[in-house]
């Protein structure tokens, strides 16, 4: 088979002479799948032939990058009106595809959006309008400015005329069925044919109802292309042309009379088209849940006075006025007032989170019981809830590698079913003899029961409703193929230091020589507030959570790096480390040696506190461990994963931290830009690896795995930085993570499954398979039912996914 060709333009920047043109080009065409790429300096501008089976548009500017040049690009997000099934979103795809400047195009039918990468020299929104509504459908504009009221009418405007039509429809066919089934025509005498009276009722009902199917398959045959509209149109006309030609006696006798199966089978058309469009109506409800939670106004104080202004006139610096049961309106600091913030709606932790001034405020959560002021310091779409929609609204548009199967599968399933239904009809016409009513029958029933909807909606559906049931849990997905390989994922490597740690020191242990605990924390955080050290700081803090009162002491003195003295009252105080202690001559015990050797064992950083010259304590300092990591773990372990740890440590420190959590595999004294080097070598033993990071210091680890996981806190998201992103400081919303690819990915399987199961089952049925054996037929208007049927399924399973919770998350609730 020949492979296919694709012709990308990147815009490149960062090229100033020939040389570099040279550059660009080498690097594109020694990569795989590039048939060819040409380089033009003046424009800026690369062309590039390739194969989308063998690369794609991201890794043909990860070349470009790689070489040391930048790609300049806009992605736009198109809302698309009257796109009725698989074939609609191909149309489309290839129309912005063939447009100058469009470097990619992706259309996804259940969200109704089309996302286009461009090069704004070559090309305007405008062009693409243009290109769409030349195609025969509908651009309502640009996502995020179509009003969702607005959308939201048109959708339900929609819905009421397929209705209309369907009832019309059905309240006509059916009785008409009842009809010719009971033979009423022979039991009673007509002034006229029930042919022509059957001609003259269903006429107007037919156009009425198969208009709108009539246009839609004239449009996709000016576009070169083959969809269910044309099949159906092709089954309606033949039903009812034939019907027509027996009525005037035209070459066709009085018993060729589909005229009730005609208009039955443009109602269950469009009743499918209905209950298909009333459920892809739902796989978008968790985006405008997100866009739901912004507020259309906010109370903004200037000049000292209240003004209730639009949320698009909110302008960074503006103080915001939020009162108890309003949602804060914009990203900004407390400056005052106290309140409870409920912020489950972002973070997903049910508990309100008490605020105060100096406290962060994010957009979109819900005020409680007080009256903040909040200094605006993001507004619009800077805020952490609108990069949350955005990403959302990108990976929603996205294909998983697997929904290739169905593109090519639907590309050549109608002209396949075309076939089968004209070979149908010659097989048992002329081959086996049968008459022209039946043949005509079964080429009626293969044309409409055949269903590639349910194959083009299995992929697109489920990774809609995933990606938006994986943001109400606090897990952004930010690509469908991030999802299908997480099910893939043999290896999970995990960063230790603000990941599977707090990234601060905190005392773990408080042991007193000869004095109460109080005591020893009261005068070693005298002597170490005067100290900006981590693990003096972790003294005082740990002393004020006590309550304890803390002294002020005299005389502060540092020995370097190993420890600190001052007096406190008559007592001089020395702080520090074993050799400090020694050095000074103070005894330790063997029983104090135990200790330390004990804690420094565990991986803890030991402080040793002596009075007079004896000593008095010993303090345990680390950097402790989240109290999801241990849970988070084992559940990784439970499904099958290989766990590891990553570390700038000693062996010993990291060792004693893996210990705890039950992480067997550890890399220790491993440099930050060493980190990527690491995964690529287990990648090169064939490991499919995910790495989780903060997303801040990993960034190159995060880029080379195969599915990065940043791991945040509330607002602090760094978006860019991995294919997962998760909003709260929870380890086990990375299992989650993975558990829920693994859902969808199963549910895609699901539905792909049906779709084939059901045309490789119905299709043969339907051309007379069974009927030499069992005298078994499909009845035409059966086959409708049974094609409206079908991709409503496919759309209904994917639905499922909005109810479903991973494990990790109920263990954790």
């Amino acid at each position: 088979m020949a492979r296919e060709k694709k012709r990308a333009e990147l815009q490149i920047s960062g090229m100033h002479c020939a040389s570099c043109a040279l550059n660009v080009e080498r690097a594109l065409q020694s990569r795989d799948g590039v048939y060819d790429a040409q380089v033009d300096l003046a424009s800026g501008t690369a062309t590039v032939d390739y194969d989308p089976a063998g690369t794609t548009i991201a890794d043909l500017e990860k070349t470009v990058g790689e070489a040391g040049y930048g790609v300049v690009k806009n992605r736009v997000t198109l809302k698309i009106g009257g796109m009725v099934c698989v074939s609609c979103a191909q149309v489309i795809e290839m129309s912005l595809q063939d447009l100058d400047g469009v470097s990619e195009a992706r259309v996804n039918l259940a969200t109704e959006s089309a996302s286009v990468t461009y090069n704004p020299e070559l090309v305007t929104i405008g062009d693409m309008k243009a290109a769409i509504e030349d195609a025969g459908y509908r651009c309502l504009g640009i996502e995020g400015e179509v009003p969702e009221d607005a959308e939201a009418a048109a959708r339900e405007r929609d819905l009421a005329d397929m209705f209309r039509r369907f009832a019309v429809g059905f309240a006509v066919s059916i009785p008409l069925f009842l009809i010719t089934v009971f033979q009423v025509p022979a039991l009673i005498e007509l002034p006229v044919s029930i042919n022509v009276i059957m001609l003259v009722i269903t006429l107007p009902v037919i156009a009425y109802v198969g208009t709108p199917i009539f246009t839609a398959a004239a449009a996709a045959l000016r576009n070169r292309t083959l969809n269910m509209d044309v099949m159906y149109s092709m089954g309606i006309g033949v039903a009812y042309g034939a019907s027509v030609l027996g009525t005037t006696g035209i070459v066709l006798t009085p018993t060729f009379n589909f005229y009730e199966t005609a208009v039955m089978l443009a109602s269950f058309f469009t009743l499918g088209r209905y209950l298909e469009a009333r459920a892809k109506g739902r796989t978008s409800e968790a985006i405008r849940k997100l866009i739901g939670l912004s507020p259309r106004t906010a109370t903004v104080v200037r000049n000292g006075q209240e003004r209730a202004v639009p949320i698009e006139d909110v302008q960074v610096g503006d103080t915001v006025l939020v009162r108890p049961g309003e949602k804060v309106p914009v990203d900004g600091t407390v400056t005052g007032g106290e309140s409870s913030v409920d912020e489950s709606v972002i973070t997903g932790e049910p508990i309100p989170v008490y605020k105060q001034p100096g406290d962060t405020a994010v957009g979109g959560t819900l005020n409680r019981n007080g009256v903040l002021r909040i200094r605006a310091e993001k507004v619009g779409k800077d805020t952490a809830l609108a990069q949350i929609i955005r990403l959302v609204r990108e990976a929603q548009t996205s294909k998983p590698p697997v929904q290739r199967i169905a593109d090519v599968a639907v590309g050549y399933f109608i002209p396949t079913v075309l076939a089968i239904a004209i070979a149908a009809f010659f097989i048992w016409y002329v081959g086996l003899g049968a008459t022209l009513l039946f043949a005509l029958t079964i080429l009626i029933a293969v044309l409409v029961v055949a269903c590639p909807c349910a194959l083009g909606l299995a992929t697109p559906t489920a990774v809609t409703v995933g990606i938006g049931r994986g943001a109400e849990l606090g897990v952004l997905i930010r690509n469908g193929e991030a999802l299908e390989i997480s099910e893939k994922l043999t290896t999970i490597v995990f960063d230790k230091t603000g990941t599977l740690t707090r990234g601060r020191p905190d005392v773990t242990d408080v042991i007193p020589v000869g004095m109460p605990e109080e005591g020893l924390l009261a005068v070693a955080a005298g002597v170490e507030t005067n100290s900006q050290h981590p693990l003096a700081e972790a003294i005082v803090r740990r002393a004020r959570s006590a309550g304890v009162r803390i002294p002020d002491a005299e005389h502060f003195t540092t020995f370097g790096g190993k420890g600190v003295a001052a007096a406190v009252g008559n007592e001089e105080i020395l702080i520090g480390n074993r050799a400090l202690m020694l050095e000074r001559d103070v005894p330790l015990s063997p029983e104090i040696e135990d200790r330390i050797t004990a804690l420094q064992d565990e991986g803890k950083t030991v402080v040793l506190v002596a009075l007079g010259g004896m000593p008095r304590g010993i303090v345990g300092i680390a950097d402790t461990l989240k109290e999801s990591a241990k849970d988070a773990i084992a559940g990784l372990k439970r499904m099958g994963l290989s766990v590891m740890m990553i570390t700038g440590d000693n062996a010993r420190t990291a060792n004693a931290i893996a210990r705890q959590i039950g992480i067997d595999t550890v890399l220790a004294e491993v440099l930050p830009q060493d980190k990527a080097r690491e995964v690529q070598r287990l990648q090169g033993r064939g490991e499919v690896v995910a790495f989780v990071g903060d997303g801040i210091n990993d960034a190159p680890a995060l880029a080379q795995a195969d599915v990065g996981v940043a791991i945040g806190s509330g607002t602090d998201i760094a978006i860019e930085s991995g294919d997962v992103v998760l909003i709260r400081d929870d380890l086990n919303d990375a299992v989650a993570a993975v558990q829920l690819s693994r859902k969808v990915m199963t549910r895609i399987k699901q539905n792909i499954f049906w779709a084939f199961a059901y045309n490789a089952t119905l299709i043969p049925l339907a051309a007379g398979l069974l009927y030499p054996f069992f005298g078994i037929t499909f009845r035409p208007e059966l086959a409708a039912l049974a094609m409206a049927l079908s991709s409503a399924t496919v759309v209904s399973l994917s639905l499922l996914l909005k109810a479903y919770r991973p494990p990790a998350k109920k263990e954790v609730s």
